[in-house]
């Protein structure tokens, strides 16, 4: 079993508070196929209340992190749709199993950044 772990943080940078109540979703990526794990919602704070991934679902590997944040961007922006940021597709590899990885994202309506963080 994996001492390791995945999470994230989310902060919308357009209006300055954290991303509470964005939606999500992991998947494992294998080949040319991808294979949903689960799916979350963020926090008052932006952040899951769980890991993403934990024990036996935290293996090496490459996965794919779904945000859905043009959903979330409805609730703040009145700008015509769809926003040029919508679903941010995060793809990363994990390749040690007794790390934590956390996956911060900083998203606006235009723009987004992320990183592997501590």
């Amino acid at each position: 079993m994996s001492n390791g772990y995945l999470t994230t943080h989310v902060l919308d940078i357009y209006n300055g508070i954290p991303g509470k109540g964005i939606k999500g979703a992991i998947f494992r990526i294998e080949g040319e196929n991808k294979k949903k794990i689960k799916e979350f919602e963020l926090n008052k704070d932006g952040r899951s209340e769980n890991p993403i991934l934990e024990k036996n679902e935290f293996n090496t590997g490459k996965y794919e992190l779904i945000f859905y944040c043009g959903e979330y961007f409805n609730n703040f922006v009145d700008i015509e749709k769809p926003f040029f940021v919508d679903d941010v597709i995060i793809r990363f590899g994990i390749n040690e199993i007794d790390q934590h990885y956390h996956v911060p994202l900083l998203v606006s309506p235009w723009s987004y950044s992320t990183y592997r963080g501590s």
